[in-house]
């Protein structure tokens, strides 16, 4: 008995959905394998496409007085990049490994003295007391207190550690988005157009637009992120040193990640400038006092000045995008905290925008 015309069109319809959800499953496994082989290099690649857009300009500068050769420029940019990322940092590392090895071989020979706190050290107020306390304990027996703190020591010892071979991997991977961004750098146009060509393949015409503003998000927070960092980190330095406060250069490197992860600086300077007032004169504390404060909330006047600046997307979405994503997603997720913000802001504001004009029109008089 042979099939209906309706049967043998239903057999043929299950045919092509089964060969489509086969087709579909392929695909997906397929991108999911991929992914998963591409996981590791995402950070740096997300960092070299961050690092390349930030460094346009700089580059198009360099290339032109290497006479247009992109491929020497972009040698020339990670060398550059490198001088900038390694040299401070070995300097820290030196700085710290020489002051540990000379600490601990003054407490072995029994050289360190800790010298007795001022009596108004005691008048500060909630934990005066207890600061003068153990000062006065470390001034007479600092064997003693450390011993008694070997479990904290221990503790904070391992932690430090930990963040040391943390940080030694994060430059790496750092050296690596270098590199990517110098190739993404040399073959700019070739990127751009892929780039344009994606986004208009997914959002249609708008797709240049939203090109446009990732860009201008990513130079908004380089600006008003780090650039805003980088300035209260050299002046809260010039303080520190000026004030002669201990370990200035370790002090400063944490103003820096306060400066980038939007931490309160006066978290960090409240301590400090306490300690000043407690061992310098009243003429050197008073004024470091005033300037430790003031630039501690120099960002409060700086980021309506320069994040968001020329942006088509209010500052409030920009900086709830930087805190969000270093919140989430650490020191990529400052860049890409904002972009998806931004981008998002937008998309729903062109869909209220859609949504309302027919409304609009039919309101509006013959």
């Amino acid at each position: 008995m042979s099939d209906t015309p309706s049967e043998i069109a239903e057999q043929r319809y299950t045919r092509k959905v089964l060969e489509a959800v086969i087709r579909i499953g392929l695909i997906v496994l397929l991108a999911l394998w991929s992914f998963q082989i591409f996981s590791p290099f995402l950070g740096p690649v997300v960092w070299g496409m961050i690092i390349a857009i930030a460094t346009h300009r700089l580059f198009t500068r360099l290339e032109s007085a290497v006479g247009g050769r992109s491929g020497l420029a972009a040698t020339l940019f990670v060398l550059l990049a490198l001088i900038v990322l390694i040299t401070p940092t070995l300097m820290l590392s030196e700085s710290i490994m020489t002051s540990a090895q000379g600490f601990s071989a003054q407490l072995e020979a029994g050289t360190v003295k800790v010298p007795p706190p001022p009596e108004r050290v005691a008048e500060l107020p909630i934990i005066g007391e207890q600061v003068y306390r153990t000062w006065s304990s470390a001034s007479s027996n600092l064997e003693g207190v450390l011993d008694d703190f070997q479990p904290q020591i221990k503790t904070f010892s391992t932690w430090l550690l930990s963040r040391a071979l943390g940080a030694g991997v994060e430059i790496l991977l750092f050296v690596l988005s270098i590199i990517i961004a110098a190739i993404f750098l040399a073959n700019a146009q070739a990127c751009a157009g892929m780039a344009e060509s994606i986004c208009v393949r997914l959002a249609g015409e708008r797709g240049a637009r939203l090109i446009d503003l990732g860009r201008d998000t990513i130079l908004s927070v380089a600006r008003g992120v780090l650039g805003i960092a980088v300035i209260q980190t050299f002046f809260l330095a010039i303080g520190l040193i000026a004030a002669n406060v201990p370990a200035a250069g370790v002090l400063s490197l944490i103003v820096l990640l306060f400066a980038v992860a939007q931490i309160p600086m006066l978290l960090l300077f409240l301590p400090i400038i306490a300690y000043v007032f407690a061992t310098a004169d009243t003429v050197i504390a008073i004024p470091f006092a005033i300037w430790s404060v003031f630039f501690s909330f120099a960002d409060g006047f700086l980021k309506p000045l320069l994040l968001g600046r020329g942006l088509e997307v209010p500052m409030p979405v920009i900086l709830i995008g930087v805190i969000g994503g270093m919140l989430a997603s650490g020191i990529i997720g400052l860049f890409v905290g904002p972009i998806v913000l931004a981008v998002s802001y937008k998309l729903f504001t062109i869909w209220l925008g859609e949504d309302s004009a027919p409304l609009e029109e039919e309101s509006s008089p013959a």
